[in-house]
């Protein structure tokens, strides 16, 4: 992670969350993995695969691809952040993809916790960034997966199309190294620089982050956004 500015702030200084493997498996509330919509879409995901590795790289591109991005479509509800709602809704933004991923890969055996971060976006449509006030995104969300004894951190958030769209190389997971996100679009221009590492979690800490949300974009509280994320990134 590199230094910024916004690292200054006492909404930065959040611990940790050193939650081991075991305690990073069980279903819960809001990371549903016993949840038969879950446990099925993770099953169709991973096919013939047997090991884990090949298993969760399967899963990672099926959340990847299989559910669009849209962070105009965020509901800080339980059922807006809960994996099942989500993946029925087949839509979710970093963290609640990462929620799916996180469920879906805890429904196979394989031991997961929540990575978040605050990053500078460079390339948000001029609508989004008008609405945040900021381009800085507070509580990105990825997830870490505990594959061959260590945690591999992947970044399921955009959808090859919409990378198309903004011309920015789709992240790749092989499931050995961490994947979060290319420094660089596919034009060589800046695209996202990580601020700060806010840890990890073993459950979604919703309440924190719905906190956290009212007080950094006040401008956003209570209100619908709406709108079409996908048509603004067509015409950037």
């Amino acid at each position: 992670m590199t230094t910024g500015d916004a690292a200054t702030t006492p909404e930065h200084e959040t611990t940790p969350d050193a939650a081991p493997p075991t305690a990073c498996i069980s279903a819960t509330a809001l990371l549903d993995a016993d949840h038969p919509d879950v446990r099925a879409f993770a099953v169709a995901a991973i096919g013939d695969a047997i090991d884990d590795v090949t298993r969760a790289v399967r899963l990672y591109y099926a959340v990847r691809d299989g559910l669009r991005y849209d962070p105009y479509a965020v509901d800080y509800s339980p059922e807006g952040f809960r994996a099942s709602a989500v993946l029925a809704r087949r839509r979710g933004y970093c963290v609640t993809k990462a929620g799916v991923l996180a469920a879906a890969a805890r429904s196979v055996g394989i031991p997961t916790r929540l990575g978040f971060a605050d990053v500078r976006n460079h390339l948000a449509t001029e609508r989004l960034r008008r609405m945040m006030g900021t381009d800085v995104f507070y509580y990105h969300g990825y997830t870490e997966l505990w594959l061959e004894d260590g945690w591999r951190k992947a970044t399921p958030a955009f959808n090859v199309e919409l990378c198309e769209r903004f011309r920015v190389k789709p992240l790749e997971f092989d499931g050995r190294t961490d994947s979060i996100f290319h420094p660089f679009d596919a034009d060589g221009r800046q695209h996202m620089e990580y601020l700060h590492d806010r840890g990890a979690r073993a459950d979604m800490p919703l309440d924190e982050i719905r906190e956290a949300m009212a007080r950094l974009y006040p401008g956003l509280a209570g209100k619908s956004v709406g709108g079409d994320f996908d048509a603004e990134a067509a015409e950037h």
